[in-house]
């Protein structure tokens, strides 16, 4: 409990007036209502105690650090031991000016943007040490994460007690970071100003779309012993959810021309494809068994657009979804995370702690989807050009309205996809007074993150040319009506065979990529003196030694294996099918009631999925390593030097020396021959290269306090952000038919930039602030990746990946690989408002308001293409998932027994991808406005009521692709999630 004494202001009229102005909460009248008569004003004040706990002493707690920090930090704290105020640790930042979060499957905050700057450019620490944390997803959301992006979904809250975000750097600070630093801070036993804690949490949580109560629950017990100055600490927390999420997803938009055209109408010239008898082809039939049923109108219609860039090309303005299809993923997640802290003070001198923590987050993920696969595919397997329009009709801008087709391929799809995420850490704190002037500190840790992808398995079966297929998007929205022509619950409807021998595909499996781990390990030594030299000056110097280890190692099935077989005699497909149903009543836009699936169970019971035989780098599977050591130095002064110039001033001035060698090693792959049985007489070669760089990094944070109250903060830095991880490794993958490949590239130099910060703040009241921010950051250098065109024999690559394609050394290859690029300039700015409404009287004192906008701007020029070391083709655009204009807002209420809350968060649009697929710009993320509430009821001082709620108006998240069409790449539901609950503390 946090325990407040103010004076009544005399100057109550000013202070509503801001808040009115700053918040829009508050109307004329009521502000006129509030305000003091004049001939009050000058009479004395009523001195006043007002308890203040729960939510309200959180954010009052993190206002007051906020305002002794010399940097610009913000701060979210636990309203209580064991009771973080969000269920997800990422959204909790949402309510941090700047900050904008990214969401994965089953819309579950997943990673967070600062200032514009993608997760990417975002560093962690937990407990004082830089951590890592990666967990799969679906390919939508940038699948798995093997990069430096932090995903916060892997650890539940409850084992925290704060979490701090740093825009501002400081030489005392590790560098690495562009966007922020984000602490991450487990409890600590003699923190917590008892002798004895207990506190226990049970939840049950309701999805509207899962139709099931899942438990979450969580413990803290914390004990000190007696005036020895040692305490222990322990806490745990469980949380098991079935998540669902339904939609459409249309994989990619693609001009007509892309796969070859449609299949033309009879007596058409000229004719699509051209007479084949091995594909059936002739005047009348588009295949074997399909004739040609096109109109010569529908046809026409997509022949004549033509995009600006392709006039000389039919169809090229024309865009159809490469894959249409219904979406129906369901998750099973166990999440489960516990710490022990063990604190030793035996003086008012020394501190020593050591912070045990441990989270997993288990997932099994199965994704179903009934789609037109037709428009996906080329002639070589009976594709798009077999394909006849019966009618079509775009929009202005070449979008599909509507088209009827005969000779779709259909398939119901499935993938079943089983993650593992750990993470564990042990670390040393210690912090010792010497003498009066001098103090060390240090921490020195080990962690260890995990992401275990045990299987990715997909099943599909087909329904070859299927008549009266439909992609209606006339009844108004952003996604079609898709009709299939037949009765898809139907499992006789479909097949599930070996390949014939013209390229049709009637059925299958593949096993994408897995099984998978990637595993970081990083140590930390840290070492620091502070020297206080005076009391207007301190001399803080120290030394840091960090390792980080990341290892990927990917497993293939012999290619024998990967061959589909004919059901086993007896077997049926209904025999190994389920059926998936809900998605005409949850998502309706046309969704069929249900429709038959292969159950990936059933299947691997028949097909002896056990017996699938694996193996590593030998046969083509992928080990790669990236080892950065990381020496690093700083010095640094801070000052305060009061009011002794007639204003406050204080701040820090430094500069930190860092020096980054780096190691990796990976196996180049060979794909093995056709029939390959087992993993021997295979060609490859392991790579390894080294590189190294060192920076100059000088910083300084200055606070002004002109006025009692109003603080001006001015701070500039250089700053670094080291290459993701995996492009590192120089790993190589080209396919010598298509002439096709990426390199990646070891030598990457890290993104640097030089930033400056200015704020005004005016802390006008006790626990209130109006603040506005202005940032600018001179991104020196980007890193993109560039397509070129380069003859094989220079890409330092085995002549034996060429055997048996027929492409000879000298021809040129497009291949894609990372470069560093020139990045461009970043400003914006922050408002920012923090108003506990104690001016107002009677009940409505106990309301609150918190409010922040952020506007970021920022131009990039990439390259897409480039010839001799030379960019051909640019573009001039927004950074990579920077969204111009982000925006939260809460309203609280907050007495002794009751608390609620409701928060509001909005994200501009944003890109994901540059470019995008022929035809299209970018790949981009439409606007979200998330509602999320929370109450509480103290039915005894020791126990709690608790129910949270969070996407109130059913908000869908909507992917696009090209910025003018804006064409629905992918749009989901996940519903309303609503838990209740019980805590009991004493």
């Amino acid at each position: 409990m946090l325990q407040m004494s103010f004076t009544s202001p005399s100057h109550l009229r000013l202070g509503a007036s801001a808040t009115a102005l700053a918040l829009m909460l508050m109307t004329s009248p009521a502000i006129a209502q509030t305000s003091a008569p004049a001939d009050q004003t000058t009479a004395p004040a009523q001195e006043e105690d007002i308890v203040v706990t729960g939510f309200r002493a959180s954010l009052s707690t993190a206002l007051a650090e906020k305002r002794q920090e010399t940097a610009a930090v913000d701060s979210i704290l636990a309203e209580d031991i064991g009771k973080f105020p969000d269920s997800n640790l990422a959204e909790s930042m949402q309510r941090i000016p700047g900050v904008a979060l990214a969401r994965g499957d089953g819309g579950e905050g997943r990673n967070i943007s600062v200032r514009g700057l993608g997760a990417q450019f975002t560093r962690v620490r937990i407990n004082g040490m830089e951590g890592t944390s990666q967990t799969g997803g679906s390919d939508i959301f940038g699948a798995g994460n093997s990069g430096r992006s932090f995903d916060f979904n892997v650890f539940p809250t409850e084992i925290f007690s704060a979490l701090t975000v740093r825009k501002t750097p400081s030489a005392d600070v590790e560098e690495g970071s562009l966007g922020a630093t984000v602490d991450l801070t487990a409890p600590k036993p003699l923190d917590t100003g008892k002798p004895f804690v207990f506190s226990a949490t049970a939840r049950g949580v309701w999805n509207e779309l899962s139709k099931k109560v899942d438990p979450r629950a969580s413990m803290l017990v914390s004990k000190q012993f007696g005036d020895s100055g040692f305490g222990i600490l322990a806490s745990a927390a469980y949380q098991k959810r079935n998540l669902r999420e339904v939609g459409y997803s249309a994989v990619d938009l693609l001009p007509a021309n892309v796969n070859g055209g449609f299949c033309s109408p009879v007596g058409y010239t000229p004719q699509n494809p051209a007479t084949s008898a091995a594909k059936g082809t002739d005047a009348l039939n588009c295949s074997t068994g399909n004739p040609r049923t096109g109109s010569v109108a529908a046809y026409q219609a997509i022949q004549d657009l033509r995009r600006a860039d392709a006039p000389n090309i039919p169809g090229s303005g024309a865009f159809f979804p490469r894959i249409p299809r219904y979406v129906n993923s369901e998750q099973d997640q166990e999440r489960i995370g516990g710490t022990l802290t063990l604190q030793f003070k035996p003086d008012d001198a020394t501190d020593i702690s050591l912070d045990l923590l441990y989270s997993r987050f288990d997932v099994t993920r199965r994704d179903n989807y009934i789609a037109g696969l037709s428009f996906a595919r080329s002639i070589s397997n009976n594709g798009q050009p077999m394909v006849s329009v019966r009618d079509v009709e775009f929009d202005e801008n070449g979008s599909l309205v509507y088209g009827l087709f005969d000779g779709v391929d259909v398939r119901s799809e499935g993938l079943v996809d089983h993650f593992v995420s750990t993470f564990k850490q042990a670390n040393l704190n210690f912090k010792r007074r010497l003498n009066d002037s001098l103090e060390i500190s240090g921490v020195f840790g080990l962690n260890q993150s995990v992401w275990d992808g045990k299987k990715r398995l997909q099943t599909f079966m087909d329904v070859i040319d299927s008549d009266n297929f439909s992609i209606d998007y006339r009844g108004g929205g952003t996604v079609p009506t898709i009709g299939f022509g037949f009765d898809v619950a139907n499992p006789g409807a479909f097949t599930y065979a070996p390949s014939l021998a013209d390229g049709t595909v009637l059925g299958g499996f593949s096993f994408q990529g897995r099984p998978q781990k990637n595993t970081t390990d990083n140590f930390t030594g840290d070492v620091n003196l502070k020297w206080t030299v005076s009391d207007a000056f301190t001399l803080r110097v120290g030394g840091q030694y960090r390792e980080s280890r990341f290892h990927l190692v990917s497993l293939r099935p012999y290619s024998a294996d990967l061959t589909v077989r004919p059901l086993p005699a007896g077997t049926s497909l209904a025999d190994i099918t389920t059926q998936i149903t809900g998605l005409d009543n949850l998502w309706g836009h046309g969704a069929p009631a249900s429709w038959a699936a292969i159950d990936a169970d059933r299947w691997a019971e028949a097909f002896d999925f056990d017996s699938v035989r694996f193996c590593g780098s030998e046969c083509g599977g992928v080990d790669t390593r990236v080892n950065e050591e990381i020496k690093s130095a700083y010095i640094m002064g801070t000052f305060d030097l009061g009011d002794r110039l007639g204003i406050g001033l204080r701040g820090d001035i430094g500069v930190r020396y860092v020096k980054t060698d780096m190691r990796s090693s990976g196996y180049i792959q060979v794909t093995p021959p056709a029939g390959t049985t087992s993993p021997t007489n295979l060609i490859g070669r392991y790579a390894s290269a080294t590189n190294s760089y060192d920076d100059w990094l000088p910083s300084a944070n200055i606070v002004i306090e002109p006025t009692r109250n109003v603080l001006i903060r001015l701070s500039g830095a250089k700053v670094m952000a080291r290459p993701e991880l995996g492009l590192l490794a120089p790993t190589s993958g080209v396919n010598a038919v298509t002439r096709t490949g990426s390199i990646n590239n070891p030598y990457l130099d890290p993104i640097r930039a030089n930033t400056f910060d200015a704020a005004l703040e005016w802390y006008f009241r006790p626990g209130s602030l109006l603040s506005v921010a202005f940032f600018y950051k001179d991104i020196k250098s980007f890193i993109q990746n560039i397509n070129s065109q380069i003859a094989f024999s220079e890409l330092g690559l085995p002549n034996a990946l060429l055997e048996g394609s027929n492409t000879a050394p000298t021809e040129l290859f497009n291949i894609s690989q990372p470069f560093n690029t020139p990045g461009g300039p970043l400003k914006g700015i922050e408002v920012n408002a923090q108003v506990p409404f104690t001016f107002l009287p009677g009940f409505l004192r106990n309301f609150g308001a918190l409010a922040n906008y952020t506007y970021a701007s920022s131009k990039i020029d990439y390259c897409l293409a480039s010839s001799g070391g030379a960019c051909t083709v640019s573009t001039r655009d927004d950074l990579i998932g920077l969204s111009k204009n982000t925006a939260s807002g809460t309203l609280y209420y907050e007495d002794k027994k009751f608390s609620i809350r409701g928060t509001v968060n909005w994200r501009d649009r944003f890109i994901r991808g540059i470019p995008a697929s022929q035809g299209s710009d970018i790949q981009g993320n439409a606007p979200t406005l998330y509602v999320d509430a929370s109450a509480s009821y103290n039915v005894t001082d020791n126990i709690k009521l608790i129910v949270e709620a969070q996407n109130l108006t059913d908000e869908q998240n909507r992917l696009y692709i090209d910025s003018t069409r804006q064409d629905t790449l992918f749009e989901t539901r996940i519903g309303r999630t609503v838990s209740a609950g019980v805590n009991v503390r004493f």
